[in-house]
């Protein structure tokens, strides 16, 4: 079966009356629009005689304040336009940012619940406005498309069949299933199948028995004369006051070409609408019922767990560090009060070893200043004419200045590498170079006190730091084993190398840690009150040990046991220059506490 392609044509049968109806309107029109030109010539003109002849003397004061105002007024707004708003005259722009202010403002004021509710009424109203306007201006145009996609579905279905042997009660039940009228006819206008469900209201039918088919023939002119396939007409019957479609196609088949008819009416459908309007109007009073409700109970049940959590959030911010930040309904506000509980638990960590650092730095800044006044008062008042005993006082003073100083220096030190302004400036070195170094230092305490302080090395290795920070980690490190080492006075300062890096560990024997003091150990703050030390100390030589391992990006920790003493270790990178930039950016390691 072979269809033949014409284009569509969107002129309607009426075209001539349509025309001629245009003309005498565009002719009433163009008198329309001569009269009212004439009309406003008039009025302008009676408005500018008036004008000329009112001429009216204004006041000499009154004159002076309007100027005035103007000067003021051109001076405030800088020649641009303006509006008259209750006497006042405001710039446009500064009214438009006044209102952006209030209306910033006013959501600022509004609730989590109000503006949940907000938006789901908004919601709500917002389906309904599209179901009205569906309802008024979209019904019956989708209804009319619907229909004219039916008649070329069955002109398909027509044609497909058409050779089958039953053509004719094929195309009987089509007509009498859609109450359509169906003819197809050969080239010559002789009928084919003809069925018809319409009865007298068809048009097609009515013409071919009293009008002799013309309007029938127009179709099949307007089909020839284009290039589309079938052409489809909508056109209101004046006998029956309703519109009807009207489609036309030519196709082929065993060799012959036949054109094929077909009208169906479109039926009117005001009471239906009528219907579903007014059950529509019951559905939006149902719809506004539920939503108020629906969306009451969702707001309240979102925002609830959010005001608990500010409830709690008011009464921490007010010092009360035992609340506890608990919320459920959903997975995010769980989330929030976890973090929000574990920032709290930080807090009040920090606030207490805050309190203990005040507490052990007013200690060791009162002993030495104590000390420093008594033994002035004694060089004054007792060794003054003494050279030994001025000697021996005057030296306590600078050792006792000389620890106010150290303790100074360290809290600057931390609060340097904390506000990591202070870059590291790394070199190679060796390993061993470094340690004996460090170890120097305590050649005085090994032979007047006893410590028995040794370096049990490894092969040579060489790392990348910087030399001065590390070397500052290892002597707190010693330090710290020093105060804690008991009485054996036993320190081991161990080197194990590994493929990637070389592994330095501390040990005393003293006392050690109880294990679930270890993972404060490192924290700023912290200090002897938990862990006693015999030498007195503000508890900051650790941190700053971390902070300077953490900028390194070298492991760290601590490993110890109550009675059997602790070790603290870390480990340094070799230096390689063929290391490539991926290694370099290795991610920090974590410290670890055994």
């Amino acid at each position: 079966m072979k269809r033949f392609h014409k284009s569509d044509n969107s002129a309607d049968l009426s075209s001539g009356a349509a025309n001629s109806n245009g003309g005498a309107t565009g002719s009433s029109a163009a008198d329309l629009t001569a009269a009212g030109s004439a009309d406003s010539a008039a009025v302008g003109s009676g408005l500018n005689g008036a004008g000329g002849a009112a001429a009216v003397n204004t006041p000499a004061w009154q004159e002076s304040d309007e100027s005035e105002a103007q000067r003021e007024l051109e001076e405030a707004i800088s020649g641009e336009d303006v509006v008259f708003d209750k006497n006042i005259l405001i710039p446009p722009k500064k009214k438009h940012r006044e209102r952006k202010h209030r209306l910033k403002k006013l959501f600022q004021r509004m609730t989590l619940k109000t503006y949940v509710w907000l938006s789901f009424m908004a919601f709500a109203i917002s389906i309904v406005i599209i179901l009205w306007l569906f309802q008024y201006f979209f019904l019956p145009n989708y209804y009319r498309s619907a229909k004219i996609k039916e008649v070329i579905n069955q002109a398909d279905s027509l044609i497909e069949n058409y050779s089958s042997d039953d053509i004719g009660g094929y195309a009987r039940d089509v007509a009498f299933n859609n109450n359509m009228y169906i003819l197809i006819t050969d080239e010559d206008g002789n009928d084919i199948v003809s069925e018809n469900s319409m009865g007298n209201f068809s048009f097609f039918d009515n013409d071919k028995g009293n009008n002799f088919g013309k309007t029938m023939y127009k179709f099949r002119q307007m089909l020839d004369d284009e290039e589309s396939s079938y052409i489809t007409r909508i056109i209101q019957s004046d006998e029956f006051d309703r519109d009807e479609i009207f489609y036309c196609t030519k196709f082929e088949s065993g060799g012959s070409a036949y054109y094929l008819y077909i009208e169906a009416p479109i039926d009117p459908i005001d009471s239906t609408v009528s219907i579903i309007r007014g059950q529509l109007i019951y559905i939006t009073v149902i719809l506004f019922e539920l939503a108020f409700i629906i969306t009451v109970l969702i707001s309240s049940r979102i925002s609830r767990p959010i005001e608990k959590l500010t409830e709690t959030a008011k009464k921490f911010g007010e010092g009360d560090y035992e609340v506890e930040f608990k919320a459920s309904g959903y997975r995010e506000i769980t989330e929030l009060a976890v973090v929000l509980d574990d920032a709290r638990n930080e807090v009040k960590k920090v606030t207490d070893l805050k309190k203990d650092l005040i507490a052990n730095i007013s200690h060791d800044l009162r002993t030495p200043l104590t000390m420093v006044k008594a033994y002035a008062e004694m060089i004054r008042d007792l060794s003054g004419d003494n050279p030994e005993k001025r000697q021996k006082h005057c030296q306590i003073i600078i050792d006792e200045a000389d620890r106010l100083s150290n303790l100074v220096n360290s809290i600057l030190e931390l609060s340097k590498l904390e506000s990591a302004n202070e870059e590291l400036k790394k070199t190679d070195y060796s390993i061993h170079e470094q340690i004996d170094d460090v170890l120097m230092r305590y050649t005085l305490l090994i032979e007047e006190q006893g410590y028995d302080i040794k370096f049990v090395p490894d092969e040579e290795r060489y790392v990348n730091a910087d030399y001065d920070k590390m070397a500052q980690v290892l002597y707190n490190f010693i330090n710290n084993a020093i105060n804690y080492s008991g009485d054996d006075k036993v320190i081991r300062i161990k080197q194990i190398n590994k493929p990637q890096a070389v592994r330095i560990e501390v040990t005393d024997n003293g006392r050690g840690i109880a294990k679930d003091k270890l993972s404060e150990v490192f924290d700023r703050y912290y200090r002897g009150g938990k862990v006693k030390r015999e030498t007195v100390g503000t508890g900051l030589g650790l941190s700053i040990c971390q902070e300077i391992l953490k900028k390194h990006e070298f492991a760290y920790g601590v490993m110890s046991e109550e009675g059997n003493g602790s070790t603290f270790w870390f480990e340094m990178k070799l230096a390689d220059p063929k290391k490539s930039d991926a290694k370099n950016k290795d991610e920090i390691i974590e410290a670890e506490f055994i």
